[in-house]
């Protein structure tokens, strides 16, 4: 196994999250003070939630590019380290098959 950093995609995640979090709360006080229209009726939370995905979502574009693409690379780690197992089981079958 290689040294590199512990789960990749348990980071991005994480970071994505907090990205997120951060968008809903400066949503939901923009809301509350004003700055940003209400949800219609009750649906504030639903509004604020919405604002938070649709705030986070280009920040985490462009601030988690260098995670997006660890990740990235420790999945096609893992899936070329598969392949190639697959490969060597298949290998030794119609070996000892054939």
């Amino acid at each position: 196994m290689s040294a590199a950093k512990p789960s990749a995609t348990i980071r991005y995640t994480a970071m994505r999250l907090l990205i997120f979090v951060g968008c809903f709360f400066v949503a939901g006080v923009a809301v509350h003070f004003g700055v940003l229209p209400s949800g219609v009726g009750g649906s504030n939370v639903v509004w604020v939630i919405l604002l938070g995905l649709v705030l986070s979502a280009p920040l985490s574009y462009i601030l988690l590019r260098k995670q997006r693409d660890e990740m990235s690379e420790q999945i096609m780690t893992k899936v070329d380290r598969t392949k190639a197992r697959l490969e060597a089981n298949r290998t030794r079958e119609d070996s000892v098959a054939g």
